[in-house]
């Protein structure tokens, strides 16, 4: 036998109740609408009730009191009988009271009669026995009724009871008076009413307003609707409009139809879209102008430049034979010049950059590999500023179709700002990968970034210490590029700092084709809290720890971290048998020039 399969219905996160509560919150329509519905039948709801319970009250009140007063003349009628009659014998009596209880039924209108002889007179044969109608049977008469009929004779007792109908109680009213019969022995008189004809009288009466009230908060909600569709409508065409004006549609207007609010609002919006269109057309012939100035000059200088270059390369090979003021003066011009061209390198990658004229390069690119030789060309420049360089890769190591050349400009401009401000520590490189994406860190120990000037760390040409001696040269640019060139890849480069306990730079890398759910780095570092956990090498070391070793102590005199060194190499010893990748750094990404003194950080 094939076992039943049960059928999973899954419902959205939120269900009905989410789905009522976001149409609540976005739609002007539908929240105007539920508004008034809700105030509708508060008000319907509070009236029906104010009306039914006077209305019932009113009925119950008139109906008791038409019940007392036939109650009193159908006694009266009794009592006017037996005092009338002068009958002794007991076969008189039985006939007089069976006449009386005609008359009191033919005069109340009723049938439901009960009498009782009053309890505490003298036993006499003569006085009529108890009777009572089936419906006042079973205890209908009280015995708080017959307790206050008893002490106060004189006056009319009544009281609220059920009656026994078919298969149901119907309600009523039992009223009970006092008679004398014609020996002076006294009677016990109750009379009983229904009132079911007022009971269905006030069901049809709630039926009525209960159907009326429905009636009406459909009306009212219809009513609702076409108002809030008339308001809200134009409100919705005017927001979508907004919407496209600010995803760049420039071209985007507002209907106008006749004279009222909405038309105002649509013409100004129309104005508001018109000068909006007028003044961004200006300021992208503006920044078109400048972009065309920034890239003519660039060009037009590195002729002349690369002249004075050629002559300043040929005064510093022979600086040895000068004396020593103009031997210091021929190696200001060499630096100055080398920065100066390196400043138009950069400006004409911004200016390709604003242009969306930059394309990739790809191919195969082991991150790990590049990040490794882009350490052991930094290395020189870590021992004069007395830092060494540790690289952790775990991860990382399978080859990502990359731009190796913007890749190698991120990772050594990032090295570059570590190097400055990196306060003679060691600098720790991360590299990790996970199925969506591939990420390299950055961190020194130096004195951090203060929290206001995070958000202006990729601006151009920013520095928020300007007094800052340079130690490297850089032209301000060099974050600004790194971040776009993270960005033409898909990805990302962020920023985390923190006064007192250096800054971590992460890049992520998109897998091909893929999307960035999660980075395999986490932004803030696992030693943010503790800043003395640096480890300690010399200037200049490279320490490539390799994915999979256990962490051990390597060398008192060397880390005092518990980091494992696979190998330690100085920039100038060859790498894996062969020479260093200088060769592989282009003109532009040379140590003092290529790497940005941090003006996006300081």
């Amino acid at each position: 036998m094939t076992p039943a399969t049960a059928r999973v219905t899954r419902l959205g996160p939120r269900g009905w109740p989410g789905r009522i509560a976001d149409s609540f919150r976005r739609s002007l329509q539908f929240r105007t609408v539920v508004v008034t519905v809700a105030l509708a039948i508060i008000a319907v709801a509070g009236t029906s009730i104010y009306m039914g319970a006077s209305i019932s009250s009113d009925m119950y009140r008139s109906r008791v009191n038409d019940a007392l007063v036939d109650a009193r003349r159908a006694t009266a009628s009794a009592q006017s009988l037996f005092d009338s009659s002068s009958a002794e014998e007991r076969a008189e009596l039985q006939n007089l009271m069976s006449t009386a209880r005609t008359q009191i039924a033919q005069t109340a209108s009723t049938t439901l009669i009960a009498g009782y002889r009053a309890p505490g007179q003298d036993s006499n044969l003569l006085i009529p026995q108890d009777f009572e109608s089936p419906a006042l049977q079973g205890g209908v008469v009280t015995d708080d009724l017959r307790s206050q009929v008893q002490q106060n004779p004189s006056d009319q007792w009544w009281q609220a009871v059920a009656l026994p109908a078919e298969d149901r109680e119907v309600p009523g009213v039992v009223v009970g008076s006092m008679i004398t019969l014609t020996d002076g022995s006294r009677f016990e008189l109750y009379i009983g009413y229904e009132l079911s004809d007022t009971e269905r009288t006030l069901q049809f009466m709630q039926r009525t307003l209960l159907f009326g009230g429905g009636a009406l908060l459909l009306l009212v909600a219809a009513v609702a609707w076409v108002v809030a569709r008339l308001v809200a409508r134009p409100v919705q065409v005017v927001a979508e409009s907004s919407e496209r004006l600010a995803s760049g549609e420039l071209e985007t207007r507002i209907p106008v139809t006749g004279e009222d609010e909405i038309a105002t609002l649509a013409s100004s919006f129309n104005r508001m879209a018109d000068s909006l269109q007028a003044q961004i057309a200006e300021l992208e012939q503006l920044s078109m102008v400048q972009q065309r100035f920034v890239s003519d000059v660039s060009h037009e200088l590195r002729t002349p430049l690369t002249t004075i270059r050629l002559a300043g390369d040929v005064l510093y090979d022979q600086r040895l034979d000068f004396p020593a003021g103009t031997a210091r003066a021929v190696e200001l011009l060499n630096t100055q010049t080398r920065r100066f061209e390196q400043l138009l390198s950069d400006l004409l990658e911004i200016s390709r950059y604003d242009a969306r004229s930059v394309e990739l390069d790809r191919e195969p690119v082991n991150l790990v590999q590049l990040a490794e030789d882009s350490m052991e060309s930094m290395a020189p420049l870590a021992a004069t500023a007395g830092c060494s360089l540790i690289l952790r890769a775990p991860g990382g190591h399978t080859e990502l179709p990359l731009d190796a050349r913007r890749i190698r400009r991120i990772v050594r401009n990032l090295l570059g700002n570590a190097i400055e401000h990196g306060d003679g520590r060691s600098i720790v490189v991360s590299i990790d990968s996970n199925t969506d994406a591939v990420a390299l860190g950055v961190r020194d120990y130096g004195q951090g970034i203060a929290p206001e000037n995070l958000s202006r760390v990729f601006d151009r040409f920013w520095r928020a210490d300007p007094a800052r001696k340079r130690t490297i040269g850089g032209t301000g640019l060099g974050l600004a590029i790194s971040l776009g060139d993270a960005q033409l890849h898909g990805g990302d480069l962020r920023v985390w700092s923190r006064p007192g306990m250096g800054t971590s730079f992460l890049l992520i890398l998109p897998r091909e084709g893929g999307s960035i759910e999660r980075s395999p780095l986490p932004l803030e570092p696992d030693d943010a809290g503790s800043p003395d956990a640096v480890v300690a090498t010399e200037a200049g070391d490279v320490v490539v720890v390799q994915p999979g070793e256990a962490e051990a102590a390597v060398d008192d005199e060397q880390m005092d971290a518990p980091v494992r060194a696979a190998e330690v190499r100085h920039a100038g010893e060859p790498v894996d048998g062969e020479s260093a990748r200088d060769d592989d750094v282009p003109d532009d990404a040379v140590p003092a020039d290529d790497t940005d003194s941090r003006e996006g950080r300081r």
